[in-house]
């Protein structure tokens, strides 16, 4: 395949090499820091390359099947190569897009936020709704997600939410779904069964290590501790652990409160607030457009950049792309990678564009 040279798997392989003779050292654990980062990078460049290995070896076997299927003149081998052949090009299909994903923190952990609009209960329900679908998506490629921080709307769902998600270019995927989402529904809330709108917004932040030097002057920062809101099950009052931080020079504001110790919501927040900050520092730098703080628009009319229709009609439209599907249980469910996708290749294209 000419893609092995696209992927530049020859390099892969020999920084592998050479990392795993640096892992075998036996003074290797002497500077854990760096150990730490030989180790993963040898995980991330092995993402490649076994995966390269693996549509290899598959494509050897639906070669054998083809050959089989011809000599018997069997359908059913015949339609078994045809499913595999799929497979390896969807396969082949994903490691071009994680090749486009070249960006800086596009390999990154990420921190998911949602936050509800204006509209009370019929926004927090959006926002859960939301929550749950990002929940799907998360599970069904494999990564994990952790509760950070979870504020209850007064009613019934969620005025804010934000979960660490754990993954392989976790950040580069959950990238194109900053900003405002929008539900037009027949309202499970109004005795009239009226049809309301309803909007929530989506924020995400890369996960920033702690080699990457991020300065925080304790004098700069005001530290609240608070009882942990309670919502039943999970979200139980438990004790007066919970953290909120504010950086008083930015102004930002960031909270946890999943974990019983006060400590490790301390950590969780810093850890939030090292994130704000350091994409707040990139900005700068790059002199562009605040997407993220500055781009925090009204979560309102004019702002989305998805519309979930449930009625009259089932439709789901992402307005950047135009890309849209009626099959909105299953976006609801999870099923979200042709918007981001699609986005995410708009972007790219106009990038590379001189």
């Amino acid at each position: 395949m000419n893609s092995e040279v696209i992927f530049d798997l020859d390099r892969k392989e020999s920084q592998v090499a050479d990392l795993e003779k640096k892992s075998a050292a036996p003074d290797l654990w002497n500077n854990p820091e760096e150990a730490k980062l030989i180790l993963q990078e040898i995980t991330r460049l092995k993402s490649w390359t076994d995966a390269w290995n693996k549509l290899n070896q598959e494509l050897d076997d639906a070669a054998t099947l083809i050959e089989m299927a011809h000599e018997a003149e069997d359908q059913a081998t015949f339609h078994e190569s045809e499913e595999l052949m799929k497979r390896i090009q969807s396969g082949l299909e994903d490691l071009e897009f994680r090749n486009m994903l070249g960006g800086e923190d596009d390999r990154r952990n990420a921190l998911l936020v949602i936050h509800s609009g204006a509209g009370g209960t019929e926004s927090n329900d959006w926002a859960s709704m939301l929550l749950r679908m990002y929940q799907r998506w998360i599970e069904s490629h494999g990564f994990q997600a952790k509760e950070i921080d979870f504020q209850p709307g007064e009613m019934t769902g969620v005025k804010s939410v934000t979960l660490e998600v754990v993954g392989e270019y976790v950040y580069g995927y959950l990238k194109a779904e900053v900003g405002v989402h929008r539900l037009v529904r027949l309202s499970p809330f109004d005795a009239n069964q009226r049809r309301h709108t309803s909007f929530a917004s989506v924020f995400v932040y890369p996960e920033i290590e702690d080699e990457i030097p991020i300065e925080i002057n304790p004098a700069d920062l005001r530290v609240d501790t608070f009882r942990a809101s309670g919502a039943g099950g999970q979200h139980v009052n438990k004790t007066d652990s919970a953290v909120r931080i504010t950086h008083i020079p930015t102004g930002i504001a960031v909270s946890s409160q999943a974990e019983r110790s006060q400590f490790r919501n301390r950590d969780n927040a810093m850890k939030m607030l090292r994130a704000r900050l350091y994409q707040l520092e990139k900005q700068k730098e790059e002199e562009r457009l605040n997407q993220i703080e500055a781009g925090k628009r009204d979560i309102a009319w004019g702002n989305q950049i998805r519309s979930y229709v449930f009625h009259p009609y089932k439709l789901v439209k992402d307005l950047r792309t135009n890309l849209e599907t009626s099959d909105t249980q299953g976006v609801m469910d999870g099923d979200i990678d042709r918007f981001i996708r699609g986005y995410l290749m708009a972007q790219h294209t106009v990038a590379s564009k001189p």
